[in-house]
């Protein structure tokens, strides 16, 4: 089969693309004809080697991506239900997603529900699971006037049309024009080009009154701002930092200004995680959330890496082997 190997860490150069040996699917394992392998900012830490990502360095050669759809090919010792069956599937800690052919333990696969794409699959099984998790945490209501960075990423988009379904006021903040206007299409009630000098102001003027959410994964001095427009009472939810650095912000700071911080992904959120894939699939199914999906070839992985690092992409970003 084809897929992306990375024998050092690195730029994205590293990843390279050919041909290696099919996967052999082990005990309580399917392998998996890949439609659409995951790419995910996390995938691009695992990639450099840094220190400070949630995953461990892993130990090389090896084949990246840990999220993929397509049909179910063999699978021993497993449910011969599952043959033929389109699924997806989150590899969890395990890698091998970059391919034509993934192995996958057989207790996390899902059914692709027949209305949806495989591409929008692969984006709630990862991206989808961890946005129901935050909001579950953010608990919004129509009362909210809800501030959401990275608004025309995979998770900014998807907290854009809940914000929106439960009548809360919302605030998209994207990088460029181009950006601002997609997450106006998706039901923003005010975008903003956080970009722009100033732009904190903007938001102020333009709501007439304090924030009360921050959905925040971008940090840095971005981060910062959308902190400083929350009032007394606010919720900030932080889950990571897309410039580089967290936000500066300190626990008797947010205890002045009466603003609490939520953990958005906690205990709860592994010990329910294959709830949440679920949860996340009956969502884009039945037509409450779209997924925006950006693809790129399978050979083109270290393109797609390059465009999640500098910020040029919108959605969920996809490999089609």
């Amino acid at each position: 089969m084809r897929a992306i190997r990375q024998y050092e860490f690195g730029p994205p150069a590293v990843l390279r693309y050919g041909r290696v040996l099919d996967p052999t699917p082990g005990s309580g394992q399917v392998r998996i004809a890949v439609e659409v392998a995951g790419v995910h900012f996390v995938d691009t830490m695992i990639r450099r080697g840094a220190d400070n990502g949630p995953i461990a360095r892993p130990r090389l050669p090896m084949t990246p991506g840990r999220e993929v759809a397509g049909v179910v090919e063999v699978g021993p010792g497993v449910d011969e239900a599952w043959l033929g069956r389109r699924v997806v599937a989150h590899l969890g800690l395990a890698s091998g997603g970059y391919a034509e052919l993934a192995a996958a333990d057989a207790g996390r696969l899902h059914v692709v529900p027949a209305d949806l794409s495989a591409a929008a699959a692969v984006a709630m099984i990862g991206t989808g699971r961890t946005a129901v998790g935050i909001l579950d945490a953010a608990e919004l209501t129509a009362a909210d006037v809800l501030v959401v960075s990275a608004a025309a990423g995979g998770l900014g988009s998807l907290f854009l049309q809940e914000g929106r379904a439960v009548g809360a006021t919302v605030v998209a903040l994207a990088g460029g024009p181009d950006k601002v206007a997609l997450a106006g299409s998706l039901g923003a009630d005010i975008a903003i080009d956080y970009l722009q000098p100033g732009w904190p102001k903007l938001v102020q003027d333009a709501v007439g009154g304090a924030v009360t959410v921050v959905l925040d994964g971008v940090g840095g001095d971005v981060g910062r701002a959308a902190f400083e427009l929350l009032g007394p009472g606010g919720r900030l939810l932080r889950f990571g930092w897309s410039s580089g650095r967290a936000a500066d912000i300190d626990a008797d700071e947010m205890e002045r200004r009466g603003v609490t911080a939520v953990a958005a992904l906690g205990d709860t959120f592994a010990r329910d995680i294959r709830t949440l894939e679920q949860r996340a699939l009956d969502q884009a199914a039945g037509g409450a959330w779209r997924p925006l999906v950006q693809e790129f070839p399978l050979g083109a992985a270290p393109d797609a890496h390059h465009a999640i690092e500098t910020r040029a992409t919108t959605g969920k970003v996809v490999l089609i082997p």
